[in-house]
């Protein structure tokens, strides 16, 4: 877990957070990690539905 270098305080609330670049980077991966198994779960819940190819090639084509 990562710790704040600073907090910005205004008004005696905090309102924001100085870290380092490479505690940002991996918050961000954090999040796409999350958002990616979000996906993943959302994916699983959907059966998988296969057509021939030449009929796939007929839609596609309109």
């Amino acid at each position: 877990m990562y710790m704040p270098k600073e907090l910005i305080v205004k008004n005696g609330k905090s309102v924001g957070v100085i870290l380092s670049i490479e505690t940002y980077e991996e918050i961000l991966e954090r999040l796409k990690d999350i958002e990616d198994l979000k996906m993943l779960k959302a994916m699983r819940q959907n059966s998988l539905k296969f057509r021939k190819l030449e009929d796939f090639l007929q839609e596609y084509r309109r």
